[in-house]
């Protein structure tokens, strides 16, 4: 890991990672979207016939994707206000875990960070698991680290119903 006193250490990096799960359980929207810088892609590609993921969020098709915070704040505005026929009511309860926390690379402040996870959800009386692996890239040069670029890949694509920002 680099030397630059601007990027977390091992530890602080998996209380940030954990925090922003925890913000997400606990259904705090506005302090979730703290975690964001302004100009943060949130791509989750799908898996195409042959098994291989998708390549361009403008070309191809993806579960979810917001070029841009402005498209991760509308989204949870429409979760806010049940404006969205993708959010019903109640929220469904989660639970984030997180596991094999690597940093893959530093380039000055940012860091480049890969990780496993698991989220379950209650909601009408069942019980849905998703998990995969992002991979983040987190600026460290501001006052707080902000997540620049996040990346969500899907391992369990046979959904049975609309996967939102808190399934994963």
């Amino acid at each position: 890991m680099s030397t630059d006193t601007n990027v977390m250490d091992y530890g602080q990096l998996c209380q940030f990672l954990s925090a922003e799960a925890r913000s997400l359980d606990d259904r705090d929207w506005d302090t979730w979207l703290t975690y964001y810088h302004a100009d943060c892609e949130f791509w989750m590609p799908a898996w195409d016939d042959f098994d291989t993921l998708t390549e361009d969020p403008q070309s191809e098709m993806s579960l979810i994707w917001y070029p841009d915070k402005s498209g991760i704040e509308d989204r949870v505005f429409r979760i806010k206000t049940d404006r969205s026929s993708a959010t019903s009511l109640p929220e469904p309860r989660t639970a984030h875990y997180i596991a094999n926390v690597e940093i893959t690379g530093v380039e000055g402040a940012i860091m480049q960070v890969r990780f496993n996870w698991q989220t379950l959800s209650f909601r009408y009386g069942e019980t849905d698991r998703h998990w995969g692996t992002s991979f983040y890239k987190i600026d460290c040069s501001g006052q707080k680290p902000l997540i620049a670029n996040k990346k969500v890949v899907l391992k369990d694509d046979h959904i049975h119903h609309v996967v939102d920002v808190y399934h994963v």
